[in-house]
């Protein structure tokens, strides 16, 4: 009998991460391959991608290495950041995470991989956590209404400026008027969003705002430096000359300072990355953006707000939703899918968990050690040259010495960094982590090692002198975080379990598929998302000295060379920390070009009818006329159209915004033409990156002939969406477009621009979850991300191929196929039924899914891209999902289900309609909640019933309501 047993070299053979990647294995996808009629996969993308578009050459990506080796070899590159003691500030602190937030939601796939809130019967956990947030938000600020996040607090006080322009009753102004101790890198961003829209900028002492005809004025509460004063009579003086007056406030010095709404802003926001948010080199974390409620129409962002449901219960939505950019388009307040909503999730359990007095606690004990090394460098500093620049502070002191560079020397060799680009001076930044011995190294370093200071000593001087470094008048003296939930989930025991109820509420992608058209929620892998928590990451302060971020600065730069390779362009730009803001900083990389080139009035757009809608609202940030092209009856863009708009603008055209694979999800034949008529006639062709997933390794934006696009790392390159964001969406850019990527005011980048202003705070934006993109190429190798992209376009062929027959599937490519999503064509169902689109993704949760993404890119229609990570198990049960909803849709047809009596009307059902005594429906219980087999074995409840949308609309209640509120009556 032959021995069959493997040998040892083939046991040792790579265990590749791409099979735990793909969903289908080898034999499903010969199954699926036989269904839709290709005999390989190579076969199905010769029938599927235009053979002129094909990329000659593979990707230069490399062999893709296990998961093991992955770790290991990054795990050695974050071996060389140098994690200092930060004390450098300027919005940036080290803080302690929570274990039990660290563990049970930013390392939680249940928190993780969740989508926005858009349908929100299965979201209303993280719909309760991010109103939460609103309301640390609100009691802190002072003010009326609060956002649900924004990307950081440059970009946030970049959107107060737009917010004042568009509500200012000054309306003849065009000054925006930015103080002079504002953090130099929110004034780089403000900067650089003013240029575009013509503001212009005038900086100075914050008491000279109101000498200026300005539409608004910013203001640093702390300043920048440090220093705390009342600077209630600006506010007032700016107001006078009808302006607004935003504040951008530190969120731990609210606790114990007076509010911004109480010194009369009108806009108060900020970061609220130190509740618990770790520095990660500058992302991501959330911003908080509050003000008033008679601006309410005019706030930039998502807002979370209190509505009912079908039985009356209260219950959560994202409120005012027509602001949302898909519909508002060119006419949206801001560039809106600008949301961290994860991190945001981690403030508000970070403000749950320690409630009022344990955020005063921290303040206080933060404060308190600031008092500490101010007394000591008082009361020892004179015969050393050294003194305090101000006599008020929360938590930073600006320390004025004769030997500024020894100083920071002296702080580098003992493993501290210091603020160090302030003239003859250094900053100290204390934060909740900050120890006795961090004050006593602080005294060696500033004052010399014979010092003789204790701690101790020091703290019974402050008591003893009553230091007073908070003027009396600017002690907050309102109550903070008086609602239920900041007031009883203290031990880690109930703080669990809140964290887990509210997990329990909410679909995502640990439950089922979420076949989300344009959005591509694919896996997340855990070997991925295990470098982000790592210290060597996730320590480093974004401004520290080059000489600390070696690491970091090799990810970020091999990172960057494959994706050059993915996209074939030039030069990359990683600071853009949103899809939506890479779209902004590609506009303005073109816009800068032209205007290098004497090209200036060259100031429209030509966008396609079906494109996304952060298109047109990206192009009205830099100022650009949208003029719409047509797109014909297979949902192609229409050439003649495109010819006749382009030579109608003639000069002025300045770019065209395309998606490719369209966004009707087919490879348009005549994509390279549509870029060469742009460039005929000057323009510049902007290639969306949203559809990245059905170009890698096949095709690539660079190849077709497009100069710049973004990519959305949280799509095709598996960062998760956590809720609504984080996000990145670094751009890409041929050779000309190189110089005109933005740059930092504070770290200068040598692959950026020279002169070119930032889009974002950080140099590098969010680069704490850039190794998530890393690990995914690493061990997927250019071999498995052309195998990615080839199954992507298996998976959504195989569901359409399915779902013929019984519905509609609008549009199709070569040989009837569609690439890595297809749309599904509800209104002549709609029209025969009256059964809509809205009432089948409500059914869907029923089965246990997520809805497609429902009318766009057309009214009356749903949109699926199953992507590549799901297995034929899955993609069989949403098709036998569809099929079945389909069945029911007939008997609505059909007159034997009422129009209004129906499960598909009455979807989603919850517990509470099966446990009612009083069911009176013509349907059965167990068809409502139990409609297909597999629902028995992993059966998701939502939580409210459908939500009346237009009740929330009308009564906007955007704080939290009771929690007996809540309890079913």
């Amino acid at each position: 009998m032959s021995n069959t047993s493997p040998t040892l070299a083939q046991l040792e053979q790579k265990d590749t991460f791409i099979r735990r990647h793909i969903g289908p294995g080898k034999g499903e996808i010969e199954e699926m391959l036989s269904a839709i009629g290709a005999s390989s996969l190579d076969d199905l993308i010769e029938q599927t991608v235009p053979a002129g578009i094909a990329l000659p050459e593979p990707l230069k990506c490399g062999e893709g290495a296990t998961e093991v080796e992955a770790l290991s070899e990054l795990k050695a590159v974050a071996a060389k950041n140098k994690i200092n003691r930060s004390f450098i500030g300027m919005g940036y602190y080290d803080t302690h995470v929570p274990n039990v937030i660290l563990r049970n939601v930013l390392e939680n796939p249940g928190w993780y991989t969740a989508y926005t809130p858009y349908q929100p019967e299965i979201a209303q956990g993280r719909l309760e956590a991010i109103l939460n947030f609103q309301q640390v938000t609100i009691d802190l600020t002072g003010l009326e209404l609060a956002s649900a996040s924004l990307l950081d607090e440059s970009t946030a006080a970049a959107e107060a400026m737009g917010l004042a322009k568009r509500v200012s009753k000054n309306k003849k102004a065009n000054i925006f008027f930015v103080s002079d101790d504002v953090h130099p890198q929110t004034l780089d961003v403000v900067k650089t969003r003013a240029e575009m829209f013509g503001f212009e900028i005038v900086t100075g002492p914050a008491e000279e705002a109101a000498e200026h005809d300005v539409f608004g004025a910013l203001l640093q509460y702390p300043t920048s430096t440090g220093e705390i004063k009342d600077i209630s009579d600006i506010i007032a003086a700016v107001q006078a000359k009808k302006g607004i007056a935003a504040v951008a406030a530190d969120l731990m010095s609210l606790v114990m300072l007076k509010s911004p709404g109480e010194l009369g802003a009108d806009v108060a926001l900020g970061s609220a990355q130190r509740f618990g948010v770790p520095m990660g080199y500058g992302g991501p974390h959330a911003a908080f953006f509050a003000t008033r409620e008679s601006f309410k129409r005019s706030l930039p962002g998502r807002i979370i707000g209190v509505s009912k449901d079908t039985r009356d219960r209260p219950a959560l939505r994202m409120a005012l939703q027509t602001r949302e950019q898909h519909i508002r388009r060119e006419k949206a307040n801001s560039n809106i899918c600008t949301a961290q909503v994860l991190l945001a999730n981690m403030a508000s359990f970070y403000a749950v968990y320690h409630g009022p007095q344990g955020l005063k606690t921290i303040a206080e004990r933060i404060h308190r050690f600031a008092d500490i090394l101010a007394t000591g460098l008082t009361l020892k500093g004179t015969s050393k040259g050294v003194a305090l620049k101000h006599s008020t502070y929360f938590d930073t002191l600006t320390v004025l010495v004769e030997n500024k560079e020894d100083v920071l020397a002296k702080a580098y060799a003992k493993g501290m960094n210091l603020r160090a680009d302030l003239e003859g001076a250094v900053g100290v930044a204390l934060d909740e982590t900050t120890t006795r011995e961090d004050i006593l190294a602080l005294f060696d370093v500033i004052l010399g090692d014979n010092h003789g200071l204790s701690v101790e000593d020091l703290d019974a001087e402050v008591t003893t002198q009553a230091v007073k470094s908070i003027p009396e008048e600017l002690v907050r003296t309102s109550d903070i975080l008086t609602h239920e939930v900041f007031n009883k989930y203290h031990s880690e025991t109930e703080m669990l379990r809140y964290i887990k109820s509210l997990e329990n509420k909410d679909l995502a992608l640990n439950h089922s598929m979420i076949s989300l058209g344009s959005c591509t929620m694919k896996l997340n892998a855990t070997a991925e998302m295990i470098p982000v928590t790592w210290a060597e990451f996730g320590q480093l302060h974004p401004f520290a000295p080059l000489d600390q971020a070696v690491g970091y600065q090799e990810m970020i730069a091999e990172l960057a060379e494959w994706l050059i390779d993915v996209t074939g362009y030039d030069a990359l730009s990683m600071q853009p920390n949103s899809g939506a803001q890479g779209e902004y900083a590609g506009l303005l990389a073109i816009q800068r070009y032209h205007e290098s080139r004497g090209d200036s009035h060259r100031n429209v757009c030509l966008i396609p009818s079906s494109a996304h809608g952060t298109n047109p609202a990206s192009a009205q940030m830099v100022s650009l006329k949208v003029v719409v092209v047509a797109c014909d009856s297979n949902g192609n863009v229409d050439l003649n159209d495109l010819r006749k708009k382009a030579e109608e603008v003639g000069d002025n055209l300045s770019c065209a915004m395309i998606t490719y694979p369209s966004t009707h999800g087919v490879y348009e034949e005549t994509v390279k033409e549509i870029c060469d008529i742009v460039h005929e006639h000057g323009g510049q062709v902007y290639m969306d990156g949203a559809n990245m997933n059905a170009q890698v390794g096949i095709t690539s934006p660079g190849f077709i002939g497009s100069d710049v696009s973004h990519l959305n790392l949280h799509k095709t390159f598996c960062i998760p969406h956590g809720g609504g964001g984080p996000g990145m969406g670094p751009i890409g850019v041929k050779s000309h477009l190189a110089p005109f990527l933005p740059n930092h005011t504070v770290i200068n980048a040598e692959t950026a621009g020279k002169d070119c202003g930032a889009v974002s705070g950080a140099p590098w934006g969010s680069a704490s979850i850039l190794p998530i993109s890393y690990m995914y190429i690493k061990m997927m190798g250019s071999e498995g991300l052309r195998r990615a992209t080839e199954v992507a376009i298996l998976n959504a062929n195989y569901v359409a191929k399915k779902l013929e027959g019984h519905f509609e599937i609008l549009y199709k490519g070569n040989n009837d196929r569609v690439a890595h999503e297809c749309i599904i064509d509800l209104r002549p169902l709609k029209e025969a039924s009256g059964v809509t689109e809205l009432d089948i993704a409500k059914r869907l949760n029923d089965y246990g899914f997520h809805s497609p993404t429902m009318s766009f890119p057309v009214a009356g229609t749903l949109m699926v891209e199953p992507t590549e990570s799901e297995a034929k198990y899955e993609l069989d049960r949403f098709i036998n999902a569809m099929i079945s909803i389909r069945q029911e849709i007939a008997k609505v047809e059909s007159g034997e289900w009422d129009a209004t009596d129906n499960p598909l009307h009455n979807a989603p059902h919850t517990l509470a309609d099966i446990c009612d005594s009083n069911w009176n429906r013509s349907y059965d219980r167990m068809l409502a909640a139990y409609p297909a087999p597999e629902v028995h074995r992993n059966k998701f409840w939502p939580t409210v019933n459908r939500i009346d949308d237009v009740y929330g609309d009308r009564n906007l209640i955007c704080s939290c309501p009771s929690i007996e509120s809540y309890i079913e009556g």
